[in-house]
């Protein structure tokens, strides 16, 4: 198994099973204070991972890495975009068919796809195309309403800036990783650190500006925003690292397996019966993987 294979399905299972401690937190605590958590409490466990990836002292990494404008740039760039996809990500679940809104924001694997071929010229051959769009149609199936029931345009129109946000988030990242050399795993690494960090200080000072009491109640909920944090920092590590090794838009399209993990999940935890529509959808979201993986 290739390296950004396996690092993919780490992200995959452990966003399945983040968003499931995110939709609950985002009951209690506001969007961007739920955008907070993510970054603060699985910042610790990233600083515990570069330091045990790399032989380099941080101080050292950071005073070399932190020097370079291009990566500033894109880091920077990809730390913002994906503030705004987390908060409207989670606007969307604050909606009563946010299901709808969350499979526009899934189309994020065929956006990055365009976006990288339009901007960074990362361009697919016919089967990554081909896996891209069967795995996005799987999501679709799922998503949408039954014929007759009316769609909520904000929840579409939250999920389609958050796909967007994110998309723009993935290709940025593997360009700020990419301009630190060639040692791709401490390159994703310190790159996720960078990102967490910046997106740690800016969600707080918004907090402390304009949502003060946020504070007080994420301290009611420490073990579920430690819960989320955990799987947070291991489901980037993943993501970074693999969007290193591997075209962006490849390893979302592979990622759309979480969906795979999700419908497992509620089957075997929770004792949810599998519809035809989700069986439909596992199904094209397994061809779509099976033709990234067998070409």
């Amino acid at each position: 198994m290739e390296i950004w294979v396996g690092f993919t399905l780490l992200a995959a299972l452990m966003q399945a099973v983040r968003t499931a401690g995110q939709k609950r937190i985002a009951k209690f605590i506001s969007p961007m204070a739920t955008t907070l958590v993510r970054y603060l409490f699985g910042l610790p466990f990233v600083i515990i991972y570069l330091a045990f990836i790399s032989d380099q002292p941080m101080a050292e990494l950071i005073s070399i890495n932190i020097g370079l404008p291009s990566f500033v740039f894109y880091a920077s760039a990809a730390a913002i975009a994906q503030i705004f996809a987390t908060f409207w990500l989670v606007k969307v679940l604050s909606f009563k068919n946010f299901a709808v809104g969350t499979s526009f924001a899934k189309t994020e694997a065929i956006q990055t796809a365009i976006l990288g071929a339009v901007f960074f010229s990362a361009y697919l051959s016919i089967y990554g195309w081909t896996a891209v769009v069967i795995g996005v149609a799987g999501i679709l199936v799922v998503s949408l309403p039954a014929k007759g029931k009316p769609v909520d345009k904000g929840a579409v129109g939250y999920g389609v800036l958050s796909g967007i946000a994110f998309a723009f988030t993935s290709l940025w990242i593997r360009e700020a990783s990419l301009s630190l050399g060639d040692e791709f795993l401490i390159n994703a690494a310190f790159t996720l650190l960078y990102m967490v960090s910046l997106q740690t200080v800016l969600c707080a000072v918004y907090l402390c500006l304009k949502e003060p009491e946020q504070f007080q109640k994420m301290r009611q909920y420490l073990s579920l925003a430690f819960f989320v944090g955990v799987t947070s920092a291991l489901g980037s590590i993943g993501w970074f690292t693999a969007m290193t090794y591997h075209n962006a838009a490849i390893v979302k399209s592979l990622g759309q397996i979480e969906f795979v993990f999700t419908l497992l999940i509620t089957y075997f935890f929770f004792n949810e019966k599998i519809s035809l529509k989700e069986y439909i959808g596992m199904f094209l979201i397994i061809i779509s993987v099976l033709i990234l993986l067998l070409t």
